[in-house]
């Protein structure tokens, strides 16, 4: 059996407006109906396949079960990373927790920000690589290319073997310019380094035994130190602000002898931006691509997005241009500009705006909730809560509330009372007042929440209980 391991701790700034720091682009549908993590969790169920091992942070814990739940898989364990420290002690770390219950067992590790539109085809891949792996191969998957591409590493290919499909690896090469891509693309040799990856826990703990032990010491502290929190497993903060940020090929792969890599042609792409993005969608004959309530007139080799229901986007007369419109920032750029939307997120960040890391809907444990209109001393907000679920028990210093349901009920806990709320009734919070809002019903419930006061930062909040523990974090 195959234990998929999902990496999703990315904050893709490349795809900015829609992918934020607190709302990466692989939990937003960009191809197709499904999320890219869900997709990409999709891909590797059923025959040959445990259930998914997912490393992410705290931030994104409850997005990715409740993810996994809409698409009826269950994760067989979450690992949350306190920080980001790249590729290398994310799979360090899944690999020292699988040696636990199956030493022998592969691990295929995956991005969950990537598009592989032929699910089947990469399954058989898969398949493809187990011999080499149960056989101590470090495995690889190559794209075979289709352009010239300097945004991706590649790898180059050694003498093929006989009856196998995987191939030696000679050698992984650091992003190409134009002239040395394009060079490598008429050799017929090189294919792009996709990231994925297929080895037994056993080997991949040895090759990190031999060329990064330090790197082992540290993540395995973490590991047994780890503690359980609501059914997820938090590595030590402390053992894991001691790990070296490093990726994975830097750590191991570059300096490992037992390498192979699986050539894939079946399309793929890691959706590194937006012109990306518009060669995998749909065109029209033009070259158009829209999505949402877009509309594209006399338009060519262009992509329109409009992220919100409310949005209408209308082009005209335009080419080679990437228009994506979100309810608070919209961006427009020219196709070959696409790798610098980064740039404009750094000086958003300079200038302090908070769209520059903060998505408009705000996703917390039980639901999400948005701003509708912001003053000086008010804020109007639309709260979404999941069935059977509840807000913190909680108060707050500078500002009071009122709630009206406009779906569903709400139970409501204010100081020592409780009581029911159906649609179109309402409830007034005073400042100071200990109270929560609760969801009893099968459906979500949506409320619109009326907030006064001097002060009504986010920050503003006491909690006192709370069923995610998140009264418990530092």
């Amino acid at each position: 059996m195959i234990t998929p391991v999902l990496l999703c701790g990315g904050s893709g700034t490349r795809l900015w407006p829609l992918s934020r720091k607190s709302y990466p682009k692989q939990f937003s549908p960009l191809v197709g109906e499904q999320s890219l993590f869900q997709a990409s969790a999709q891909r590797l169920v059923g025959n040959g396949f445990t259930e998914p091992l997912v490393l992410s942070n705290s931030d994104f814990r409850f997005i990715v079960t409740e993810q996994l739940a809409e698409i009826g898989i269950d994760p067989g364990a979450i690992l949350i990373e306190p920080e980001g420290r790249n590729t290398a002690p994310a799979v360090l770390a899944a690999a020292l927790w699988l040696e636990q219950s199956d030493p022998e067992g592969l691990m295929l590790v995956a991005p969950s920000d990537h598009v592989v539109p032929d699910a089947a085809a990469f399954r058989t891949a898969v398949k493809a690589g187990e011999d080499a792996a149960h056989n101590g191969q470090l495995v690889t998957f190559g794209i075979t290319p289709t352009h010239a591409e300097t945004g991706y590493g590649y790898l180059e290919m050694g003498a093929p073997v006989e009856g196998v499909i995987s191939v030696p690896l000679k050698r992984f090469v650091e992003k190409p310019d134009v002239a040395k891509a394009t060079e490598m693309l008429a050799d017929g040799n090189y294919l792009w380094n996709a990231g994925i990856f297929l080895f037994s826990v056993k080997a991949i703990l040895e090759a990190f035994t031999t060329h990064a032990p330090d790197l082992v010491t540290s993540v395995r502290k973490a590991v047994d130190q780890s503690m359980s929190d609501l059914g997820f497993l938090r590595l030590d903060p402390d053992c894991w602000s001691e790990v070296e940020d490093i990726s994975i090929d830097y750590a191991v792969m570059e300096r490992a002898d037992n390498l192979s890599v699986v050539p894939f042609a079946a399309g793929w792409s890691d959706l590194g931006g937006w012109d990306a993005v518009w060669r995998e969608s749909t065109h029209d004959r033009r070259g158009v691509a829209t999505s949402g309530a877009a509309t594209a007139i006399d338009c060519d080799d262009t992509l329109l997005r409009a992220e919100d229901s409310k949005l209408e986007v209308v082009g005209i007369g335009l080419k080679n241009i990437i228009a994506v419109a979100m309810p608070d920032a919209v961006l427009v750029a020219d196709v070959s500009r696409a790798q610098d939307v980064k740039l404009a997120v750094a000086a958003l960040k300079e200038k302090r705006a908070k769209q520059a890391t903060e998505f408009p809907k705000d996703h917390r444990p039980w639901g999400w909730f948005e701003s509708l209109a912001i003053g000086e001393r008010f804020q109007v907000k639309r709260i979404v809560v999941h069935p059977g679920a509840a807000l913190s028990l909680q108060s707050h210093h500078h500002r009071s509330e009122h709630w009206i349901v406009v779906e569903g009920t709400a139970k409501v806990t204010i100081d020592d009372t409780e009581e029911l709320i159906s649609e179109n009734q309402s409830v007034y919070i005073p400042l100071g007042a200990v109270h929560r809002m609760e969801n009893p019903g099968k459906v979500p419930m949506v409320l619109i929440e009326v907030q006064t006061g001097s002060y009504l930062g986010e920050d503003d909040i006491i909690r006192y209980e709370d069923v995610y523990a998140r009264d418990k974090e530092n």
